[in-house]
Formats: C-alpha cells, structure tokens, sequence
C-alpha cells in the first residue's frame, strides 16, 4: 500500500518526542527530532559503563532514573554542528552540575559491552568519571557510541539492515495515551509515560492499537512497527525517586502477557507495552528528516490481532 492521500484520516497525531541522550538517565521532550540511522538524533548516545566496561541501567542502578541531562536547544535542529562551547549538561541530586562538551576529541575505549553487543567506544574522561563514580558509588565511565567505527545491528530477524547506539534493541519505541490511560484505569496509583520510556507518544488512537500496527506514514516518512516491545523491570522504577515497586507490572501480567495476547504462540512469560519501529527512510540519503509534536500518524497496514504481530 503506497501512500496515503490527504483525504485520508489519520490514525492518531503524536502529542509527546522524548529523547534520552544517556542510556537510563532522564529523557528530553522535544517539540522535534531529527531522524538518523539510529533512530532520533542523540538517543542514546552516551552511555554509563563500570570498570570492566559493562553498561549499567536502571535495572541494576536505579539512580540513574535521577540523572538529568540537556543539550543545547539548537542541537534538534538539521544539519547542527557542536563547536568547542557546546556541551551536554548532567545534573543530579546533591552533585554539582557536569558539563560534557560535544566538541573535543575522545580517547577510544575498548572492551565496551551492552547486552550481547561488545566494542569500543569513546571516553568522556576522567571528570565525567570521577561525576558517574561518586554519584553511583562505585567506579564508573562515561561514554559515546563510536559511529565512525562502530555498528550495532537490530535483530535481523526482525529488521535486517537496521542499526541502533546505545538503546536496547529498537530505533524508535511508540506508545499511544489509550493505552496509558487504559493501564492507568486498572491501577491504584497511575503512573506517568516516563515508566515505559517511549521515543513517540501519540493520542487520538484506541488503547492498544499500536499493537496492531505494521507499516505507517509520520509526516511523509515511512516507518514500520517490527515488535511488540516486551517490558522488564525498569516500568516498575518510579522516575521520580528511583525507587521500584511492584507496579505497573503485576497488572500488566493479568492482561498484556503473552499467555492472554497470544495464547497460541510460544509462551515465555513476557509482558507488552508499546510497538517498536524503524524508519525505512532513515537509511536513504537526503536532508530534512525529521518528525514534531503534532504530526499525523496515518497507519497503512496492520495486523489482524495481537497474537498476528510480530513479538
């Protein structure tokens, strides 16, 4: 199915972009976002190792959950430069602000690891070191995906010849409000959107038809939902405080488990929330890639039911 008129009613129309420049620190939301190779411009760039090189994430550290981080405003634009005075800014409880600047020469670290993925990458130095050590109270490093280098492949049996930094498996992650305010409904105590740490959230949809979604049309790019995205521990982290619980997992189990989703499908205890994407049009050449708040999602393509899609 090849585009879509503008008769056509959108799907739904994206209300939220959020970016998180350090792999399990705090996201950005962005009123735009240019689209890479990666997924958005900056996601998950950087990303906080112990000394053996190994990524730590909120699963293991959850203070990371209070790290906050900013980069300069123009840095969302197309086609901008860092020079020597741009930096990324972190912050966090009781720690003076640290300040990375985007312009200066690295020294390469080896033995990288996230996941089943191991590398190198770059070193931040040791005043970015010294801030994530004394912060999480063990050693620490700072570092950024080496692109020049570098490549980290998506699943191909899901998405040949895509590509990814630091995030855990997917370019893009999409979430609808439905289904947050679904969720929310079930619970005692509802929880935010930052619990499940989506790239694109977008309203206007029925809870839970991102689901369902296979190939879609964001401003005139072409993206594709590849699978359902399988939640661990990390929802159950309140942003707010770093501290986890029991929620919204333990709801989540009673109606987004594969046993209830997909009964007949292998079963291996995994709970759903959200649809993973990639961008067809990230790896073709060509400027203005970029996708805003407000933006229609027209869905051109979908699966018959959860059990159907790809997880």
């Amino acid at each position: 199915m090849e585009g879509v008129s503008s008769s056509e009613e959108p799907t739904a129309k994206i209300s939220s972009i959020f970016i998180y420049p350090i792999k399990s620190c705090c996201g950005i939301s962005v009123s735009q976002a240019p689209i890479s190779p990666t997924g958005f411009q900056w996601d998950r760039q950087w990303l906080v190792v112990n000394s053996k090189g190994r990524a730590y994430t909120q699963r293991v550290e959850p203070k990371l959950a209070l790290v906050e981080v900013e980069l300069p405003k123009d840095a969302f634009t197309e086609d901008w430069e860092p020079t020597k005075s741009s930096y990324l800014v972190v912050r966090a409880p009781g720690m003076d602000a640290l300040k990375v600047c985007l312009g200066k020469q690295c020294a390469k670290a080896d033995g990288v690891s996230v996941w089943e993925w191991s590398g190198s990458a770059l070193d931040e130095g040791d005043e970015a070191s010294q801030w994530f050590s004394t912060y999480l109270g063990k050693p620490s490093r700072l570092v950024r995906f080496n692109a020049a280098s570098e490549t980290r492949a998506v699943d191909p049996k899901f998405a040949p010849g895509f590509k990814i930094m630091f995030s855990d498996e997917y370019p893009f992650l999409l979430i609808s409000q439905g289904s947050l305010d679904a969720l929310n409904k079930l619970l005692k105590e509802s929880v935010p959107i930052n619990r499940f740490r989506p790239n694109i959230l977008v309203d206007g949809c029925e809870p839970f038809s991102e689901d369902l979604w296979k190939d879609l049309r964001i401003n005139r790019f072409k993206f594709q939902g590849v699978k359902l995205c399988s939640r661990c521990k990390v929802p159950t982290i309140n942003q707010e405080n770093g501290i986890a619980g029991s929620e919204p997992s333990e709801t989540l189990k009673k109606f987004r488990s594969d046993k209830v989703l997909r009964p007949n499908k292998k079963q291996q205890g995994k709970v759903y929330f959200g649809q993973n994407l990639v961008c067809k049009d990230s790896l073709t050449q060509g400027k203005g890639k970029a996708i805003s708040v407000g933006d229609c999602v027209y869905v051109l393509s979908k699966a018959s039911s959860p059990a159907e899609a790809a997880a």
